[in-house]
């Protein structure tokens, strides 16, 4: 893999100086607890739109137990909630949306091309390449470990309506939103 290939170059990423830790993500982010699946940004170039994250994996993730017993393999699934935490930071911070919240509008053109382990630092890249205020985001992405491309493709952002969804879990006898 040629360094051209990364939406940044992973060679270039100060993992001793992150420019966000939990703490600054969490003002962004509504994720709390196991649902959390970045541990610092990286990065921002606000020129091209892009940055760059890291995700520590360690033995004590909530997956780890049981996907898969005796060989813990990260789900893809979970490689893309990280990566949708990373655009939802990054266009949060910057108000790219217009929204209160953004949240899963799809994904095209997903890869996986290796596998995320317990012991691994998964670093996942965004590039914001359309952002349609009140819309719609579209992203290109990017997973990598030790500069290996393990996940890529294209995730869509869309605002959510939290009024609406407040809404729908005052009327669910079972939600419990604390």
């Amino acid at each position: 893999m040629v360094k051209s290939d990364f939406i940044i170059d992973p060679s270039l990423l100060d993992f001793d100086n992150p420019i966000a830790d939990i703490e600054a993500i969490r003002k962004f982010n509504p994720q709390r607890h196991e649902m959390e699946q970045l541990t610092a940004i990286l990065c921002e170039d606000r020129e091209i739109n892009a940055c760059a994250a890291y995700k520590e994996i360690t033995d004590k993730e909530f997956w780890v137990r049981g996907h898969m017993p005796g060989m813990p393999l990260m789900p893809g699934v979970v490689m893309l909630e990280a990566v949708a935490q990373l655009s939802s930071y990054f266009t949060q911070k910057h108000d790219l949306l217009g929204a209160a919240m953004v949240g899963f509008g799809g994904v095209d053109e997903v890869r996986f091309r290796g596998v995320v382990v317990p012991g691994d630092r998964l670093i996942v890249m965004v590039r914001l390449d359309k952002a349609r205020r009140g819309r719609m985001i579209v992203a290109s992405f990017q997973g990598v470990v030790n500069n290996n491309i393990v996940l890529e493709g294209c995730l869509r952002g869309i605002p959510i309506p939290i009024e609406a969804v407040t809404s729908q879990l005052a009327g669910s006898p079972k939600a419990d939103v604390s």
